[in-house]
Parts: structure tokens; C-alpha cells; sequence
């Protein structure tokens, strides 16, 4: 039999433990930490922010993402943010082509489209590769463009949107949209 050390012995190591009892007892660990793993991810106790969105069944939660940008403007003295249903449907149709392109759009573009649907001081963050609202924000936050379209205080509305594209190298796109 071989020991610990690779040594021939009879079974002793230098401890006098026999190695096929350190063996049960190693793999019964291994038996009891494995039953501890799981192939699901467990989302239910995660908040909103930081579950993945890079799937097919995930969606972003809109209401959370207006709290913690409001949240966020409140305390750079910016009033808060209310989801306004036709920049959020502008934001949901701008990420769709954004996957479909598999690029983000340029956010003059989408600025000027937006304007000229009536809105005023209309802002755009158009990003892609944040898995989660989490980074999307730390990222946004980090960027000084990114981060003056959140804290812009004209704004007062936003609509905010996500699309999964499986075979693009960035798997998820983001639009947030602000405007007065």
C-alpha cells in the first residue's frame, strides 16, 4: 500500500493512521460539501439588481432600476426619475436593434430620433456587457458621460431596457433613456 508520502508501507502512515480510513473519511467530506452545490442558481434570495440578465427568461426590473437611480440623483441633488411608458417602449425597440446588430448604437443617433419625438433634453446611455443592473450602474457611474446622463437634473423621465443575444460576445444590451 502506498501512504501520503508515497512510501511503501503497510498501511501506516507517520501518523499511525491507515490510509484507507483517511481515504473513506476524505471522499466522505467530498459526499458532504458536494450535497452543499447545486446545479440551479438560486435567484430568490438575490435582489433584483444582481441577478444575471444574460438569458432568455431573465428580465430587468424596471421599478428597481428607478429606485436606484432616483436613489442615486437624490443624493447628487437631482430630483427622482418616473418611468415614462413611451421613452420605456423607445428604450425596449433601441436594445432590440442594438442585439439584432450586435453593436451598441451611437447615442447622438438615438438622441435626435428621441427629440424628435417631442421629447426635451433627451440623454442616452447605450452600452452593452453589464450581465447585471448591479454593473450596469458601476459602470455607468464610472463613465463621466454615462454617469452626467443620470444625474442630468433636467431629467424627469426615463425608460430603461435589456436584450439578451446569445451569440454576441457581449450577450446583453442596455438602454437607459432620460429626457424632461
Amino acid at each position: 500500500m502506498t501512504d501520503v508520502d508515497g512510501q511503501d508501507d503497510d498501511g501506516a502512515g507517520r501518523c499511525g493512521v491507515r490510509w484507507p480510513l483517511f481515504g473513506l473519511t476524505a471522499c466522505f467530506g467530498l459526499a458532504v460539501l458536494g450535497g452543499c452545490a447545486t446545479d440551479t442558481p438560486t435567484t430568490g434570495a438575490l435582489p433584483s439588481i444582481y441577478i444575471p440578465l444574460a438569458s432568455n427568461t431573465a428580465h430587468l426590473d424596471t421599478e428597481a432600476a428607478r429606485d436606484m437611480i432616483s436613489s442615486y440623483r437624490r443624493n447628487h441633488g437631482a430630483g427622482p426619475l418616473t418611468v415614462d411608458p413611451e421613452l420605456q417602449k423607445l428604450a425596449e425597440t433601441e436594445v432590440a436593434a442594438m442585439a439584432a446588430a450586435d453593436r451598441p448604437s451611437r447615442a447622438q443617433t438615438v438622441k435626435a430620433a428621441v427629440t424628435s419625438l417631442g421629447y426635451k433634453d433627451v440623454n442616452a446611455n447605450l452600452s452593452a456587457g453589464y450581465h447585471t443592473l448591479a454593473e450596469a450602474f458601476s459602470g455607468w457611474r464610472e463613465s463621466p458621460p454615462h454617469n452626467a446622463t443620470m444625474l442630468d437634473p433636467a431629467a424627469g423621465k426615463m425608460g430603461i431596457a435589456t436584450a439578451y443575444a446569445p451569440g454576441s460576445k457581449y450577450k446583453v444590451y442596455w438602454a437607459l433613456l432620460t429626457a424632461k
